[in-house]
């Protein structure tokens, strides 16, 4: 039985599918069940709570073979990013008591720096939180998602690709996130190890190539725009994030742009992604085709 946390999003949905597909019995931690229904029609065993409760944590430990954990994304964290101590808390807690056999973190490239990193400060402040933890921990530093560019898929339709990446043609590291679900499955089930280890996991591609990608599957002839530096607050209320509250956003990508998401950090290991950009993009035209049609 293996513990998957955020079981309802993409990494932690794709470490389940490909946990079930090796015939492993997975258990996953939830807050709404009506949410986890497939999963429970898999044979997904779920137990009710999340990450802000630390007993239900450890209650959903209680007797695994291995632990999947992550951190919720949060676009505009507080100033102190007290969201991810609050979880991070929680996590230490419940895994001191419990002491499964093996852990793996989600994590990000850039993990290893103390400052410039924005939202993905509190994985940063996980990886440290988590060293004295007895059991055997790797830590998945995945780069860049490119799902982060199936907004492309409407909004290149004229040929543009609006990125925060500045230059387009400079390389950072990036991957899907099926391709993070299947590494943390192999760490889970492969062999044991003992102490920490670092997975660096993810291949250099720049925006230029994730735009040409895009190009393939919309059959158009799509470039990439940097856009102005002072346009990205803008940009970011465009996604989502509260106006006044894009700094930690703004930050993260200013360091990917300066090399924090390049491979090659001293003592770790690299695994490199399998899926392209354009597999990504062509599942997603392809959900979306089959939805309207069944609509």
């Amino acid at each position: 039985m293996y513990l998957v946390m955020g079981i309802t999003g993409k990494v932690g949905g794709a470490t389940a599918r490909h946990l079930l597909e090796q015939g492993n019995k997975v258990r996953a931690l939830v807050r709404d069940r009506a949410k986890a229904t497939k999963w429970a029609d898999q044979g997904v065993e779920l137990v009710e709570g999340d990450w802000n409760d630390a007993t239900a944590i450890t209650t959903a430990l209680k007797g695994v073979e291995g632990a999947f954990v992550m951190l919720p994304a949060v676009w505009a964290p507080s100033p102190d990013f007290r969201e991810a101590k609050g979880v991070i808390a929680n996590y230490v807690e419940a895994l001191t008591y419990t002491v499964p056999p093996r852990v793996v973190a989600l994590s990000s490239m850039g993990a290893d720096r103390t400052s410039g990193l924005g939202m993905i400060t509190g994985l940063a402040l996980l990886e440290q939180s988590f060293r004295n933890l007895s059991s055997p921990v790797a830590y998945v530093r995945a780069g860049g998602f490119f799902e982060n560019f199936l907004f492309g898929l409407q909004a290149a339709q004229g040929g543009t690709l609006p990125v925060f990446y500045n230059p387009t043609n400079r390389k950072s590291t990036m991957v899907a996130s099926d391709d993070i679900g299947a590494e943390v499955a192999t760490l889970l089930t492969g062999p044991a190890w003992s102490g920490q280890r670092v997975i660096e996991l993810g291949s250099m591609v720049s925006a230029d190539e994730v735009a040409a990608e895009l190009g393939e599957v919309l059959k158009l002839d799509v470039k990439a725009f940097a856009l102005p530096r002072a346009a990205w607050a803008d940009a970011f209320q465009q996604f989502g994030v509260p106006k006044g509250h894009t700094g930690a956003a703004e930050e993260l990508y200013e360091g990917v742009n300066v090399g924090s998401m390049d491979l090659g950090v001293a003592g770790t290991e690299h695994v490199a992604g399998k899926t392209s950009a354009r597999e990504v993009f062509a599942a997603a035209q392809n959900a979306a085709k089959a939805k309207a049609q069944a609509n």
